[in-house]
């Protein structure tokens, strides 16, 4: 089984506009469609769409929490989480042809020190029956910034397999413990090493940075263009073949899950390449956030194009 963990849940309210937008006027949104989100919960989505056993954990709270653990029932994900006095967040994303994906993401709701501790108590059990972890996005207001390297120290200890995907202080104190995985993009790696990434060569000297401070696996998302992978058998570059993309939030999030799965399944690196790249490519294809057709993932994945660039990750 896999274990995902998002501190900082949300009801994600997808509006799709029917008509451009005017700015400071009233807007009448198309549909809605609302969903359990936070990166962790896009994560479980995928996970469970690709037929592994998953188990959503972390902090929600008040009527939006229920609200969100009723969403995961319908979705036929498993749960357990932790509940804490503030409410969970909402976060907007407004699609419309003119401008895309415009996305309004609330910070989160004030947590305390006893409830982080609680979690924290707590989270050894709550992974007790997974061989993967997943830890990913941001923390709610007052969660200590080096709460995932706790959290990934502790599930080491335990044998898990972890995979790391955030930014900033997380990112940069999680490494230090030195989960199995990271998945940085482009930003977040100019915002760790705090330099402009503007080739590919730079994008290769952060990935070997990021390599030689004791991480197996890391994964640099490149968006359209595919990714990196770097690892003990070398560099590998996976690339996406061209599709109509509907939606691309959540792409990052759907990498993760294909990538968990992977572990899980003990693939190779190339293998594990190849099915991330195509799980993210479908999902850019589909409406939904952490969502995918596995048909379209299937047929996706015989066009990924796998290549070693170098010989030492």
């Amino acid at each position: 089984m896999i274990t995902t963990i998002t501190l900082n849940a949300s009801i994600d309210k997808a509006y799709h506009m029917d008509r451009a937008i005017e700015n400071g006027t009233v807007m009448r949104v198309g549909s809605v469609g609302n969903t359990a989100g936070g990166k962790g919960l896009n994560v479980a989505r995928i996970i469970r769409l690709c037929g592994e056993d998953v188990l959503a954990s972390g902090l929600v709270g008040g009527y939006n929490g229920r609200y969100l653990e009723k969403l995961l029932d319908e979705d036929s994900i498993c749960h357990d989480f932790d509940h804490i006095r503030g409410e969970t967040r909402s976060c907007i994303n407004i699609l419309d042809g003119q401008f895309g994906s415009t996305e309004y993401l609330e910070p989160g709701c004030q947590v305390t020190e006893e409830e982080e501790k609680n979690f924290l108590e707590r989270f050894p059990e709550i992974i007790e029956d997974s061989d993967v972890v997943t830890i990913s996005g941001s923390v709610p207001c007052g969660v200590s910034r080096d709460v995932y390297q706790k959290m990934i120290l502790m599930a080491k200890k335990a044998g898990k397999q972890v995979i790391l995907d955030t930014s900033g202080d997380l990112l940069e104190k999680g490494i230090q413990a030195c989960p199995d995985i990271v998945k940085p993009n482009k930003d977040e790696m100019e915002m760790l090493f705090h330099m402009k990434i503007e080739s590919m060569e730079d994008v290769v000297a952060g990935g070997k940075k990021l390599r030689k401070q004791g991480i197996p696996w890391v994964v640099v998302s490149l968006g359209g263009d595919g990714a990196l992978l770097f690892c003990e058998e070398g560099i590998f570059q996976g690339k996406s073949p061209k599709v109509p993309v509907v939606n691309t939030v959540g792409c990052g999030d759907s990498m993760v899950g294909a990538l968990a799965v992977s572990l899980q399944r003990k693939d190779n690196p190339q293998k594990a390449l190849k099915f991330a790249i195509a799980v993210a490519t479908a999902n850019a294809m589909s409406s939904g956030t952490g969502n995918f057709d596995p048909t379209n993932a299937r047929e996706l994945l015989e066009q990924v194009e796998i290549m070693k660039i170098e010989n030492e990750g």
